[in-house]
């Protein structure tokens, strides 16, 4: 058990020798044309070349790709591992796509579905959102979104061993993780069988803050907040609806983050939606959110620096709360549940039974789940996190309307 484990914020930068070294070397073989392209053709021609298929469906996804791609070009300054890792998901995202609208094809029943009601867990990163994610997978009725679907929601194959193919492919990314990054696992455990946040379908559409979380692209992150997510929203319901075709259940708990600044499109897209908002002194939050970043941003560069990291994302958390109180204020009738991160952690079954309220009464079997999940989830498992603002070059008082904003809205729901 690696509980003795201690990853610090300013360890972001600390990495296995070979990762270095394969950087090193790969970087200068440059001249030999061995640098990794992210060209928006290129992959498309990978991606089809992979799959077979050719149609993409609708194409509201090519200029957001596009601009991706542009940033990432000037601004992100990646290394060759972590061009190559990037050109893999993107080839990925768009097999998902072209295998989705070969699916649609096939079997139009697929869209024709009710999507299922949404428990919507949409806190601040860093909140316990993926603590109550993980217990909510305990009651079967409950349809989580496991890593291994997140990774590949539609079959790879037409075989009877498919979905083994599945976690296969994500029991490999698990493992590549944890050798490139083996502390990472001490801040997010991302384990191919246990829930997963949704944002990773939102990636198909590439209208999603997953790059700005794991790269430098500021100029993709500014055009993003400016733009129409309405098209990845609902195209997110469709892979929904095709992941509650192949497991069904009786409603989606879905969790991230990416949701406080679209509750809106929430609303629209998904239907009957329960919001369930989790909550942690932000003075606490902010830098293990900010600490994940640089750890997560070294797996793909080796230009970050923490003053970066957190000019970027304490604007961007102040600008996703403002838009998240902005919803509560204009939609009061909407269901909520707000839950305080100590209460989650000191007494998890009164959180459970607070949400559940809406729905089906708590049986004593499905108390027994709930605490069973619970207990299998240990929170140092893979080790300690440690992390404080200063880390970063922030003082308590550089986040004081932050916090005032955070708090103000807190005070609101006594």
């Amino acid at each position: 058990m690696s509980s003795e484990r201690i990853v610090t914020a300013s360890g972001f930068k600390d990495k296995p020798v070979w990762f270095s070294l394969i950087n090193s070397a790969w970087k200068g073989t440059y001249f030999l044309g061995s640098r990794v392209k992210l060209d928006k053709d290129h992959l498309i021609r990978l991606a089809r070349k992979q799959t077979g298929l050719h149609s993409f469906g609708q194409d509201f996804w090519e200029e957001p790709l596009e601009r991706l791609l542009d940033a990432i070009a000037h601004e992100a300054d990646l290394h060759p591992i972590g061009r190559f890792i990037t050109q893999e998901r993107m080839k990925s995202l768009l097999a998902i796509r072209l295998r989705a609208e070969e699916a649609f094809r096939k079997n139009p029943q697929i869209l024709e579905q009710e999507l299922y009601p949404v428990q919507l867990i949409c806190g601040l990163q860093r909140t316990g959102t993926t603590k109550l994610q993980r217990m909510f997978s305990a009651d079967p009725d409950n349809r989580v979104l496991l890593s291994w679907e997140a990774i590949n929601p539609l079959p790879l194959s037409d075989q009877p061993d498919e979905i083994e193919q599945r976690k296969k492919a994500a029991r490999l990314s698990e493992k590549a993780l944890k050798l490139m990054a083996p502390g990472f696992f001490s801040i997010h455990p991302v384990e191919y069988e246990k829930p997963e946040e949704d944002i990773l379908l939102l990636d198909t559409t590439f209208l999603s803050t997953t790059p700005e979380a794991t790269m430098h692209v500021p100029s993709y992150a500014a055009w993003l907040e400016q733009t129409d997510q309405s098209p990845a929203y609902e195209y997110v319901v469709k892979l929904l609806k095709h992941l509650q075709f192949q497991r069904p259940a009786k409603r989606w708990v879905l969790k991230s983050p990416h949701h406080m600044e679209f509750p809106d499109l929430a609303k629209k897209y998904f239907g009957d939606v329960h919001y369930i908002w989790t909550y942690r002194d932000i003075r606490e939050s902010l830098p293990s959110f900010l600490s994940m970043v640089a750890h997560s941003q070294t797996i793909f560069s080796d230009q970050v620096t923490m003053e970066r990291v957190a000019a970027h994302w304490v604007r961007k958390t102040g600008y996703m709360l403002d838009k998240g109180i902005q919803f509560r204020k204009e939609h009061p009738g909407e269901k909520y549940t707000d839950v305080m991160y100590h209460q989650l952690v000191s007494s998890p079954l009164s959180v459970i039974d607070d949400i559940y309220r809406f729905g089906d009464p708590v049986t004593s079997d499905l108390r027994d789940r709930f605490m069973n999940t619970e207990r299998s989830n240990e929170q140092y498992r893979y080790g300690r996190h440690r992390y404080k603002l200063d880390d970063f070059g922030v003082s308590t008082e550089a986040i004081d309307d932050l916090v005032r904003m955070y708090n103000g809205f807190l005070n609101t729901l006594k």
